[in-house]
């Protein structure tokens, strides 16, 4: 957020995650503007679980707590953080610039445009070509009219089914990617099929996947015939949902897996020799998952999944290859 950084820098680096963000549907925002349910203690869990309806629950707009959860991650062992607040999502380029400055955390922020729902209507008549010199300008020259410059691309949110504009902002990144070197990160839509029809439509237009990040495998793929097929493509694989350790799941018919079921997907693709294209984070996007409000917060894999990670066979190098190594690889232009 602060200007150019060499990579070295970066040290463990969370590769997905929201300091800021408006992820309410749209068409409820009015809704949630009169929504004066506090979240506490005693109705986090209800939240979380649906039980109680929580707009505000979606909006993290607090930079104070922003900097209280980077310093708690910081003191477990953080230092970088890629916020992935895109177009839709209500990006707040200034304030991610507050919260590097007050915590000393290299914060990278992203650019482009999230699912189709949540774009701007002008969206509709854009071409690939706005699309991608939207996204160069904005990692060569300022974000969402600040000078403040992205360093990713992403995430970029498509669903299932697909839509035409969705495809169109795709192919705008892409564009982007070869014109800027940066990585590509891409929210999939929520079928199991569809990392796999991302990568593949990638692929078909003459693209390298090696910097294609595709996001929340953990909600998305459960058996490892996908997943193996996945990582041949050559892509990288993020399993981004750690600390979401309840089945629970509001946004499908699915079970979430919990953090030792991530940990054995992804021993799975090291065994196979994948370890250069995996990646872990949170997506921390709701207040209830923030340590302010009964969550685990930015600090959980630090201090709780590496230590697991250890004790459970993964070996220093490969914890450092997650966190260290393939994020400082994918945060340098190529």
């Amino acid at each position: 957020m602060l200007g150019l950084i060499e990579p070295h820098a970066l040290g463990p680096t969370l590769m997905h995650e929201h300091l800021l963000i408006d992820l309410v549907p749209p068409r409820l925002a009015e809704d949630a503007d009169r929504d004066d349910v506090e979240i506490d203690l005693c109705n986090c869990w209800k939240i979380t679980y649906g039980q109680q309806p929580s707009l505000k629950n979606y909006r993290l707009d607090q930079v104070d707590v922003a900097i209280e959860e980077v310093t708690e991650m910081q003191a477990a062992g953080g230092q970088s953080i890629v916020d992935l607040t895109t177009g839709g999502l209500k990006p707040n380029p200034a304030g991610l610039a507050q919260i590097a400055k007050s915590t000393g955390v290299h914060i990278v922020m992203g650019c482009g445009h999230y699912v189709h729902e949540y774009q701007d209507p002008k969206n509709a008549t854009r071409s690939v070509d706005d699309f991608a010199t939207e996204m160069v300008d904005q990692i060569t020259k300022g974000s969402w009219g600040t000078s403040i410059r992205a360093g990713i691309i992403g995430e970029i949110g498509c669903q299932a089914p697909w839509t035409d504009q969705e495809k169109r902002v795709v192919r705008g990144a892409l564009f982007a990617q070869q014109e800027t070197g940066a990585a590509l990160n891409i929210h999939p839509g929520r079928d199991p099929d569809q990392p796999q029809e991302l990568i593949d439509s990638i692929r078909s237009l003459g693209y390298d996947t090696q910097r294609v990040i595709i996001s929340h495998i953990d909600r998305t793929i459960f058996d490892h015939e996908r997943l193996f097929r996945l990582a041949d493509s050559g892509c990288v694989i993020e399993f981004d949902l750690f600390g979401w350790e309840q089945s629970a799941y509001p946004m499908s018919d699915i079970d979430m897996p919990n953090d030792a079921a991530r940990l054995k997907f992804i021993r799975a693709l090291l065994d196979r020799g994948h370890l250069d294209q995996v990646m872990i984070s949170h997506d921390i996007c709701t207040r209830t998952r923030l340590g302010r409000y009964g969550g685990h917060g930015y600090q959980h894999i630090f201090a709780n999944v590496v230590p697991r990670m250890l004790g459970r066979g993964f070996n220093q190098g490969e914890v450092d290859a997650l966190l260290i190594e393939n994020p400082r690889r994918l945060l340098a232009f190529a």
